[in-house]
């Protein structure tokens, strides 16, 4: 980072820390966003606080989307230094950023999830589920004997009489959440594609997009908020409720959970490394540097997130589920990170 941006930094923070004649900057870093994200920042910020000295940084689990439009709203102690994410930073976002004045952010990658399908270990069935089961369980809309109408699935034999007759219960997060912007990408557009009814009709990507996005609202699906630790209990306290959220929450309660395969593959660090596992994503964490040399410890704080002792392979965030990235790849994200390297507008 330059002297000329850290120099920027201080003097854009104290001309909008106005109001107060004694006015003071934050001394706390302060770091809002994706509930996935959530463990893995609070793991940094409590390894930075110990080694430190210095106060912990504040984490709030606010959602992808909802993290994004706190952090965009400007630049200034009032506002926040970094927010997680677990999807990329959307077109529309980046603008609200610009028209807010925050102009120059750092997009780094911390590694890969699975968006993981969980149920009790007190569930004695061997849940596999394809993708486009996974649709026809969710979907608002589904084809049923020739007509696209709404989802009138209520059990999940009804589906495929493989599957037991146990009514259809599932938890997941609401639409402010870069989980539920992933699950729909890659799991609820992925199964209506492979749908007859799409296929033999040759609707295309767009008519996928505009149709098989909505979750259903009648009851089989519950949006359970941004809090996964919320469906974790709801899914002990009820055998036949399965939940949706990252890996690293399958990961941290597998004594009492147990991953639904998807397409008979399960999520685990190779299979969501190498790709195998139907449903991964990227994560994030963005970076205002215009904060950075004027919000104590923030540069401190960013180079202990991207130490290999943090998210390199045996690292503390892979002991809590986050999948590594490669080498080369984590080289290229630390360099970015130190350095304040700007992101483009995303496309």
């Amino acid at each position: 980072m330059s002297k000329m941006r850290t120099t920027a930094s201080v003097f854009a923070l104290a001309a909008l820390s106005t109001g107060a004649a004694h006015a003071q900057v934050r001394d706390h870093i302060s770091i809002v966003g994706s509930s996935t994200v959530f463990p893995y920042t609070q793991a940094v910020a409590e390894r930075f606080a110990n080694v430190t000295g210095a106060p912990s940084p504040v984490v709030e689990s606010t959602g992808t989307g909802g993290g994004m439009q706190i952090f965009c709203q400007g630049i200034g102690e009032g506002h926040p230094d970094i927010t997680g994410a677990s999807r990329g930073m959307k077109a529309s976002e980046f603008e609200l950023c610009a028209e807010n004045g925050v102009e120059d952010i750092t997009q780094v990658q911390i590694g890969s999830d699975g968006l993981s399908i969980a149920i009790s270990r007190e569930n004695d069935f061997d849940w596999d589920l394809s993708l486009r089961e996974i649709y026809l369980a969710l979907g608002a809309q589904v084809p049923v004997e020739g007509e696209w109408v709404d989802n009138p699935h209520t059990t999940w034999n009804e589906i495929n009489p493989d599957l037991p007759e146990t009514e259809i219960l599932v938890l997941g997060p609401p639409p402010t959440s870069g989980t539920r912007d992933a699950f729909v990408e890659l799991a609820m557009h992925a199964g209506c594609e492979e749908l007859d009814f799409v296929q033999d009709g040759g609707f295309d990507g767009d008519w996928v997009e505009q149709n098989c996005s909505r979750m259903r609202t009648d009851g089989p699906f519950v949006e359970a908020g941004e809090n996964d630790n919320l469906i974790v209990q709801r899914l002990n306290s009820d055998e036949t409720a399965m939940g949706i959220f990252g890996y690293s929450f399958l990961f941290e309660n597998s004594d009492v959970l147990k991953p639904v395969t998807i397409n008979g593959v399960a999520p685990d660090e190779d299979t969501i490394a190498s790709g195998d596992y139907p449903v991964s994503r990227p994560l994030f964490f963005y970076i205002k540097n215009g904060h950075r040399g004027a919000i104590p410890g923030l540069n401190e704080f960013i180079a202990e997130y991207v130490s290999e002792d943090s998210f390199g392979p045996g690292g503390y965030l892979s002991e809590r589920g986050l999948v590594p990235l490669p080498q080369a790849r984590r080289e290229e994200m630390r360099e970015r990170a130190l350095n304040g390297v700007s992101m483009s507008a995303p496309e």
